[in-house]
């Protein structure tokens, strides 16, 4: 199982269109196969920065994902709503280790 957390920061006059897009590509990530989770977060702190925690059951689904309508529109729509480039890190996930808890 792999997990990518995306850092985001957005530029204010964009937020509420981020907040859109990035919410229907949450909807059409959480229905793709080897899909475990994809959540939306915002910091509590700082309204204009966000985390993608995206979980896959594999490298290959977590690939898939970025092949993707949802993600390909998503990706092109929010470019220019960025204060600055978003950062991708990836992770293995350790536990739980049994996908059937997720």
């Amino acid at each position: 199982m792999i997990v990518t957390c995306v850092y985001i920061k957005v530029k204010p006059e964009n937020l509420n269109s981020f907040i859109n897009a990035t919410t229907e590509n949450h909807k059409g990530s959480v229905r793709e196969e080897g899909n475990l989770r994809f959540d939306l977060v915002q910091k509590a702190d700082d309204p204009y920065s966000f985390l993608i925690y995206e979980a896959y059951e594999s490298e290959t689904a977590a690939a898939e994902h970025k092949k993707t309508a949802h993600y390909l529109k998503w990706r092109e729509e929010v470019e220019e709503y960025m204060a600055e480039p978003r950062q991708g890190v990836r992770y293995k996930i350790i536990e739980p280790n049994d996908p059937a808890r997720w």
